[in-house]
């Protein structure tokens, strides 16, 4: 995947892997309500780590720096699973919180910031995955015919 403007958006998803690990530690940090012990605010603190310090970091630097751990189906699976965490994860942080006029405490706009920044994740990561599948199709195709072709080339000689 040659695409230089796919950098950029790896840099924005490490960004905001970041933003979602500091609101969620915060609220997990907060042991005066019961956001503090919710499972889904754990996941979202896992995902936000995950998306910073593992995947993101795999996806842009392996092809370029590291091509033999770029397998070309680990790349899609890697994005696929985290595309499909992120919006496991916003959308059911946004089910458990109230509306917004009954959030007026600052771990429940932080909660609040963590769904928006998930949501922003999961469009960011559904825009790679496609790219990647689309790579992983072309590549499939073109290295298929092109060993048709190569060995049938082979066998009349």
């Amino acid at each position: 995947m040659n695409l230089p403007w796919i950098q950029a958006i790896r840099i924005i998803q490490i960004i905001f892997g970041l933003i979602v690990v500091g609101l969620t530690a915060y609220v997990i940090s907060s042991f005066y309500d019961w956001w503090s012990f919710s499972s889904t605010v754990d996941f979202l603190l896992f995902l936000g780590c995950w998306t910073a310090f593992v995947a993101t970091p795999y996806l842009g630097a392996a092809p370029i720096f590291f091509p033999r751990l770029a397998h070309r189906f680990v790349i899609p699976g890697v994005e696929v699973v985290t595309m499909i965490f992120w919006f496991a994860g916003f959308i059911a942080l946004g089910a458990e919180l109230p509306p917004p006029r009954y959030c007026h405490y600052s771990t429940c706009r932080s909660l609040q910031a963590v769904t928006v920044f998930g949501a922003f994740e999961w469009v960011l990561f559904s825009v790679t995955t496609y790219f990647a599948i689309i790579d992983l199709l072309h590549h499939r195709n073109s290295g298929e015919s092109a060993q048709k072709t190569q060995h049938n080339a082979h066998l009349g000689v």
